[in-house]
């Protein structure tokens, strides 16, 4: 399978994915350690994936989205942003909305 398939598939198939460097329990750069808290602080269930485990995700993800950085965080398959967005809506208290939103594909 093509790695932007892949992307592609993780994306679609998670209502909350998030890629990210490390995992929620052990990140692995502060911006991704940001993001997960984040996450977590909203009681959400989410899914991740280590962007260090998968050299082809690293390397390709900033193509799938046009997005350069990682943590990358998508919602019902679309983008949401990166680390500093992800801060933000928490801020404001929107992220926990819209998480809350997500549904798994089947009940779209």
């Amino acid at each position: 399978m093509d790695v932007l398939e892949k992307i592609k598939e993780q994306v679609e198939n998670n209502p909350i994915v998030i890629y990210m460097k490390g995992t929620p329990q052990f990140p692995q750069c502060g911006f991704s350690s940001r993001a997960a808290q984040a996450l977590q602080a909203c009681g959400v269930e989410f899914s991740y994936v280590n962007v260090f485990a998968d050299a082809e995700i690293y390397q390709n993800l900033p193509r799938y989205a046009n997005w350069p950085t990682f943590p990358q965080l998508y919602v019902n398959g679309e983008l949401v942003g990166g680390c500093d967005i992800i801060l933000e809506l928490h801020q404001k208290g929107e992220l926990k909305h819209k998480l809350e939103q997500a549904r798994p594909k089947t009940e779209k």
